[in-house]
């Protein structure tokens, strides 16, 4: 966004170094840096070389989150963008800190120190170098310093760290699967306490409460406030209710849900839901010296129903992970086609009843075979009459093999068959004697 006219931009840049460490730079051409650009900062002694975070107005947001003032003297400043010359020694710098931090943990297990050195940052132009350590007590590296500044030719600065700021620095993934709140977006380490857990009615289980530094999880104190407001009506779980039936004390708690169970003294296990109204009541009649018959009353049991939380429904299959093994085989297999289903039909005049009544019956009457008692056909006109077919004789249209032709189908040109000729003279003639086993048969007679 441009400024208005008039306003100068803000003459303060943010930039980061290594592992999320940020400072703030003042310069005299605010405008001439952006976010991404890699910087020569000053730096006690030498310079040092990082990224600008940040710049223009957000950086006066920053400051002032800080409790920083815009004119503190202390503020360092930029001296140019960095050269290539200067990245490519900032790059040598940064390859030899894996090395520099197993051999300083070496030295100071050599001299039985009771630390330990989690991480080490060069600066940019290889003067000088930090080495963080975590230690429980108090730890005199003098010796190791004299040792550190021999072996690698450098200015030593040991700075001591605690347990959550090495895991902020390393890094890594939480059980909610995302990574560290303390190296992504955590500034400030506030502490926690097991009252947290209490409040939230969690169990103090170390193992599952605990994060990677050892501590307890940060994120205990997200919600904390939320609760403290929730229960600040609730009475305390110390008190317990007289009743005809005996004594009754509190098991648990539903903050959110506003409820409470009690049970009896002689049956623990009968857990009895009561509202939190319902067990001031009851608490205020005992300190009045009156004792109720019980915690609820039948009439009052039904009207307080729990409300059930919803539970997970499977309506589609999601959780199925063979479902799309089932959707291809229902599409895969087709519906069957029923066969039709013919009436029978019975001649009329039966005795059993008609398989649609209703209808008129159908007759099946026998079909008129082709070459019984047919009458010769009448020879069209210049055509000699054919002579009628004798029994036992097959037309040559329905030999096996052969396709039925009619009249109409003969070429052109032929002359008809006069009587007394044989059908075709071209045929080859069939060899005599008797016929061998499995061959064809003859005619069509001796094949059925």
């Amino acid at each position: 966004m441009e400024l208005p006219h008039g306003v100068l931009p803000f003459p303060i840049i943010e930039v980061r170094f290594k592992n999320g460490r940020k400072d703030f730079f003042r310069t005299q051409i605010p405008e001439l840096y952006i976010q991404g650009d890699v910087v020569a900062v000053e730096a006690s002694p030498g310079h040092d070389i990082g990224v600008v975070s940040l710049s223009g107005e957000l950086v006066r947001f920053q400051l002032k989150k800080r409790n920083i003032k815009a004119d503190d003297p202390t503020i360092k400043t930029v001296y140019r963008k960095a050269k290539q010359l200067d990245i490519e020694k900032w790059q040598s710098a940064r390859e030899l800190e894996e090395p520099t931090m197993f051999k300083a943990r070496q030295i100071a297990q050599s001299l039985k120190l009771q630390m330990k050195i989690s991480d080490v940052e060069y600066q940019g132009d290889k003067t000088k170098a930090v080495f963080y350590y975590t230690a429980d007590d108090r730890v005199d590296f003098r010796e190791l310093i004299k040792l550190l500044a021999e072996e690698f030719r450098i200015r030593v600065e040991m700075r001591q760290i605690g347990a959550r700021q090495e895991a902020s620095r390393l890094g890594g993934i939480g059980s909610c699967g995302r990574e560290l709140c303390c190296s992504t977006w955590l500034t400030d380490f506030r502490s926690v306490t097991t009252s947290a857990a209490r409040y939230q009615q969690l169990s103090l289980n170390p193992i599952k409460l605990a994060g990677q530094c050892g501590k307890l999880k940060c994120c205990l104190n997200y919600e904390l406030d939320s609760y403290l407001d929730a229960i600040k009506d609730f009475p305390t779980h110390n008190e317990k209710i007289q009743t005809q039936k005996g004594i009754a004390f509190h098991q648990k708690t539903d903050i959110f849900r506003r409820i409470l169970w009690y049970s009896y003294a002689d049956d623990p296990s009968n857990f009895i839901a009561l509202s939190v109204e319902r067990v001031k009541f009851l608490i205020d009649a005992n300190k009045e010296g009156v004792v109720p018959e019980s915690l609820i009353d039948e009439v009052a049991l039904k009207k307080l129903k729990v409300e059930k939380l919803p539970d997970f429904e499977n309506v589609v299959g999601q959780d199925s992970l063979t479902r799309f093994d089932h959707a291809n085989k229902s599409k895969k297999k087709k519906k069957k086609k029923k066969p039709f289903d013919k009436p029978v039909v019975q001649q009329a005049g039966a005795d059993k009843p008609l398989a649609n009544p209703g209808e008129p019956a159908k007759i099946n009457r026998p079909r008129p075979q082709a070459n019984q008692n047919k009458p010769p056909q009448a020879a069209a006109p210049g055509k000699a009459p054919l002579p009628p077919r004798a029994a036992g004789t097959v037309a040559k249209g329905n030999l096996p093999g052969n396709k039925l032709q009619g009249t109409g189908n003969k070429p052109q040109g032929q002359q008809p068959r006069p009587q007394g000729e044989a059908r075709n003279n071209n045929r080859r003639p069939r060899p005599q004697g008797p016929r061998p086993e499995g061959g064809p048969p003859k005619n069509n007679n001796e094949a059925q």
